[in-house]
């Protein structure tokens, strides 16, 4: 585990300025999107607070969650919220108590958010913005991409899920990391099971075979003191894991924001896929994210003729591969008749039916021009579901 810092200024109570004259380190952003989960973001929230870099601001984005984590979020940063889960065995000893409260924090409707906020903003370590509607991974992040962009003072933004808890020297690994590199735009970190710290669920990010449309996780099952190749990984890596990437100001000006199109699974790839031949993807080995694998979306035998994760798998699949490589296109529609016939297996007729639908749907393979990541054409936002960092193939 990192060496963690012996001193640092209580979180709760610093200022922007009074971090900036602390630190000669570039601004960043925290995003993190909720929707349904604040048990989870508030034990996110403690761990990025301790964290020994000290030039951030972080921002939750609520997707219109119906679980009261618009209410719970404030009552934590408050201090009036004193019951909430952690996971003391990932913490050294001295960090096994909750962050001093209250927290500095300020409260956006989306709007209000986008155009950059105000000036309570200038002294809120945390901002807390409610979008309204479920916007899905890629359009609930973007609203918080936004709201840095238009405050004009960001140089990187950190992109978390919020089933993560982070190392305190997390983000200072990532920025040192793309640092050293002016063409590095996009960087992963090393994540761990949070049930099992001791290996890797991920390196970085997941290679990306294009033309069997399948996804592996770059380290998976390593035991975190296993030696590694970061240059090996940095090669093979498609695209980081979205449970936790940094990423540059001139990326975002560069490249634009998350395809909202997609809603759920592919955007991290298609992002990276944008950036190609300007920016380079990079992996700190040691900034040490643990991630609750499988909590953001809960998918279970059902025969529903809807599944979230179902849908948005295989019909991204079909999007993506018809959008950057139609040569994979075939081997993308058999793997998907694949998945379909594993459902009838499992007696899921109607997940089955759905999933073939989506090979003969216009819809599937329309992916709407951008402007900088925001879609002319509708995303689906009224479906309901979280993000996970890939596909996986259990989904088939």
């Amino acid at each position: 585990m990192p060496e963690r810092s012996q001193s640092r200024p209580d979180p709760g109570n610093l200022s922007l300025d009074a971090a900036v004259t602390s630190s000669g380190q570039g601004k960043v952003y925290i995003v993190v999107l909720n929707w349904n989960g604040w048990h989870d973001t508030v034990e996110c929230l403690e761990s990025i607070f301790r964290s020994s870099y000290a030039r951030y601001q972080v921002i939750v984005c609520d997707n219109h969650s119906s679980d009261d984590s618009w209410e719970q979020l404030q009552a934590w940063a408050s201090g009036q919220l004193t019951d909430f889960p952690r996971n003391w065995s990932i913490l050294p000893q001295s960090d096994r108590v909750p962050i001093a409260k209250p927290i500095r924090y300020v409260t956006y409707d989306r709007a209000a958010a986008e155009a950059g906020g105000d000036s309570r903003a200038d002294g809120a370590r945390l901002v807390l913005i409610q979008t309204g509607e479920n916007l899905g991974f890629s359009g609930g992040n973007n609203v918080g991409l936004r709201y840095a962009l238009a405050r004009n003072d960001l140089d990187y933004a950190w992109l978390l899920n919020n089933d993560t808890v982070v190392s305190d020297s997390a983000l200072t690994k990532l920025v040192d990391t793309v640092e050293e590199r002016p063409d590095i735009g996009i960087c992963g970190s090393t994540i761990l099971y949070y049930d099992a710290p001791d290996t890797v669920q991920v390196r970085g990010g997941i290679s990306y075979n294009r033309w069997f449309a399948t996804m592996k996780p770059l380290g998976e099952g390593d035991l975190v003191q296993t030696p590694v190749d970061r240059q090996y990984i940095e090669r093979k890596m498609s695209y980081p894991s979205g449970a936790s990437m940094l990423v540059t100001r001139e990326f975002l000006r560069g490249v634009g924001l998350l395809n909202e199109s997609y809603f759920l699974y592919y955007e991290e790839l298609d992002w990276v896929r944008r950036a190609r031949g300007r920016f380079r993807v990079a992996y700190s080995p040691g900034s040490i994210v643990y991630h609750k694998q499988g909590r953001s979306i809960r998918t279970g035998p059902h025969d529903h003729s809807f599944d979230p994760a179902d849908f948005y798998i295989h019909r991204n699949r079909l999007r993506y591969t018809s959008s950057f490589f139609p040569a994979g296109l075939p081997t993308a529609i058999l793997r998907t008749l694949v998945a379909a016939v594993a459902r009838l297996c499992r007696r899921q007729p109607r997940r089955a039916w759905a999933i073939v639908r989506l090979i003969f749907s216009a819809e599937t393979y329309a992916l709407p021009e951008t402007d900088r990541g925001r879609p002319t054409g509708g995303s689906g936002a009224s479906m309901r579901s979280a993000h996970e960092q890939h596909d996986g193939d259990s989904s088939e």
